[in-house]
């Protein structure tokens, strides 16, 4: 039977958010429904509020979220009734050439769910990322639902769910970052301090963090940053070689998503190093280098998909770390809200005052 709850919607391109009554149907074969305790505000609703990822209004925000599995349907054999789960957009197939060649991580046909969550009058939604937690419950497929610890903050680990995993995983997985490296990080919003975390957690000594902004770099220090540098008074490229023997990182991460930044990442990085681009672009920005540079400076150029996590592997793996106390997800946690909160947290986000809001119901 069908089931009526409170959500969070947007109808049209930058119109802003309302909260309204949806309709989320009965599980059906794979699919299950999710009672939701917390959903982070992420970035990625705002793109999607802004028109930035597609046209398929009315959208049905959130993503980033726990939850309680509290109905499952056929063939569900993964998670049970009554579990505690982080969710995740990368439910994985099994069968398609990336799983098959082991690395699904790198699924190409993840899933999501077959039936439609809709308005009261039929209206159907698009859930952000296949998922749509900024309600009371949402409809997912169950191979999007991670179980985990239930001894643990929901609001701090939820946010493995997307943007804390996408900077973890950047260094710990991407970046494939090792003990003693020297790690640069450019851009310190809510993924490049996770990036810088995960920096800290795989081992490296000496982790550079580059913002226009001295209260985040203050938050990047706090998270784990040896050294910082304001790239509004100093250039960025010499700012992390003078943090790094004059050499530059090991690894740099660019959590922007700018051709500029990104330039920056390039020229920052020791002679077969690593660059990571995790911040995300705009389908119209283009990026100019010289082949002769490209070719010069050797090592990899390497995009960080939600951080390559493969989640069944690394969200219990994360948990356990910030149970140990090695990992501090609590301090992502900025502020709690409610659902009606939603559109005043975007504006925060942009003003950058907040690494995350989280919605709790």
């Amino acid at each position: 039977m069908s089931q009526k709850v409170q959500a969070v919607i947007v109808r049209a391109k930058d119109a802003p958010v309302e909260t309204v009554t949806i309709v989320v149907p009965d599980p059906g074969p794979g699919e299950a429904v999710v009672d939701i305790l917390t959903c982070g505000v992420c970035h990625t609703d705002l793109h999607y509020k802004l028109g930035g990822i597609g046209n398929d209004y009315p959208y049905l925000l959130g993503h980033e979220a726990t939850g309680v599995v509290s109905k499952i349907g056929e063939n569900v054999a993964n998670v049970a009734v009554g579990d505690r789960v982080i969710l995740n957009w990368r439910a994985v197939c099994g069968q398609c050439r990336a799983c098959a060649k082991g690395q699904a991580q790198y699924c190409f046909n993840t899933a999501n769910a077959t039936q439609k969550m809709t308005l009261e009058d039929g209206t159907e939604l698009s859930p952000a990322l296949g998922i749509g937690a900024f309600a009371e419950k949402t409809l997912v497929a169950a191979g999007q639902c991670t179980k985990v610890d239930e001894d643990v903050d929901a609001a701090a680990v939820g946010l493995l769910g997307c943007g804390v995993m996408a900077g973890i995983g950047a260094a710990m997985n991407t970046g494939e970052v090792k003990r003693g490296e020297s790690v640069a990080v450019i851009g310190c919003g809510g993924v490049g301090i996770a990036a810088i975390a995960g920096a800290k957690l795989a081992g490296a000594t000496t982790i550079v963090a580059v913002d226009i902004d001295d209260d985040k770099l203050a938050m990047a220090r706090n998270m784990g940053a040896t050294h910082t540098v304001n790239s509004k008074t100093t250039d960025a490229v010499e700012g992390i070689k003078s943090h790094t023997g004059g050499f530059g990182a090991d690894v740099v991460i660019e959590a922007v998503g700018r051709p500029e930044t990104y330039k920056q990442a390039f020229y920052a990085r020791d002679l077969a190093g690593r660059v990571v681009l995790v911040g995300v672009p705009t389908p119209e920005m283009k990026l100019e280098l010289p082949l002769l540079d490209v070719f010069g400076h050797g090592g990899s150029l390497k995009s960080s998909w939600y951080g390559d996590c493969l989640p069944s592997r690394d969200f219990p793996m994360l948990v356990e770390q910030y149970k140990l106390g090695r990992l501090d997800l609590d301090a992502f946690v900025s502020e709690r809200i409610s659902l009606g909160d939603v559109e005043a947290a975007f504006t925060k986000m942009g003003e950058g005052k907040v690494l995350r809001s989280v919605v709790e119901l």
